[in-house]
This record gives structure tokens, sequence and C-alpha cells, in this order.
């Protein structure tokens, strides 16, 4: 069914949700359970420096680390906040393909930026802080790609294919 509504701002919402959650899921996993990086790990090490440089510099670390979520939380609220917004307008088409893709669509937008930007321009952590990191930074940027078109897709296939008849 071609749509008849702008479904626009369900997309910029799910987006915007999907950058907030994507950083979530990089904290967490990477920095918090896995502890392979932190937010300055690369200028700020944890490892072969003697204990009380370790100690300032993880100190450093979850401060930047505690900015970064930061972030990330303000990104999933106006995310939030726009699709609150998107979802009072009854002229505003819902599809849940769409949606999803969106999300998919910021995250992968979220590994692409914070990939290219932290880990390859200004160095600041990467993946892992190891002898191999280029190649698992390579693998967060191929992450990034795939979500983003795969996200793509799905947003333009729940557009021509869904279900975005206005609900008012």
């Amino acid at each position: 069914m071609a749509a008849t509504g702008n479904p626009r701002p369900v997309v910029v919402a799910g987006t915007l949700l999907g950058i907030g959650l994507g950083g979530f899921v990089d904290g967490i996993v990477f920095h918090q359970i896995l502890q392979v990086h932190h937010m300055l790990t690369a200028k700020y090490p944890k490892v072969g420096v003697d204990p009380a440089t370790a100690v300032v510099n993880i100190e450093i670390n979850m401060f930047w680390d505690g900015v970064f979520h930061a972030f990330t939380w303000c990104a999933t609220a106006a995310g939030l906040a726009l699709l609150w917004r998107a979802a009072q307008d009854r002229s505003t088409p819902l599809s849940t393909r769409a949606f999803v893709g969106s999300l998919f669509l910021g995250w992968g937008l979220f590994n692409l930026v914070e990939g290219v930007i932290d880990h390859h321009v200004l160095h600041l952590h990467h993946v892992t802080e190891t002898a191999d990191h280029f190649v698992w930074d390579v693998a967060f940027l191929a992450s990034g790609v795939v979500f983003a078109v795969g996200g793509w897709l799905a947003v333009h296939s729940g557009v021509r294919h869904g279900s975005l008849e206005p609900r008012g």
C-alpha cells in the first residue's frame, strides 16, 4: 500500500534513538562489561603504567565515560521526545519496519561516526587496546556499514510497502 502521510518524523526519532541506544551498547558492552577500552585509554592507559598512574588514568577514563553516557542518554531522551510528538500527530503514518530500520540506521551511524572520529582520527581509544587493534577497529566500522545500510533498506522498504495509512 502506498504511503499517504509523511513518515519522516518517526524515522528521524528512530534514528536518534538508534544513535543513543547504539552508544549505550558500546558503553555498556565494551567499556563496562568487557573493559577492553574506555573513552581515552589510548591517551590514558590503565595497563603498562605504574599503579598510581593507573588509578589516575582510570579516574580520568571513568569521568569521560560518564560524559559519553550522558551524551547517549540525551540522544535517547531526544529520540523518545520526537517519537512521542510524532505519535501524537494522527496524520503521521506508522510502520514497524521503517521504525526498526531507523533504529539500526542510527546505530550504524553511531558506529561509523564514533569509530572514524575516536578510533582513526583522534586515536582516543580503539575497540581493543592491543597490537591488532586496527583489525577490531575496521570490524567495528564494518558493523556500522552493515547496520546503516540494512537500516536504510528497511526504512525504505517500510515506507514503500508498509502500512503507512494515517491514523487520523
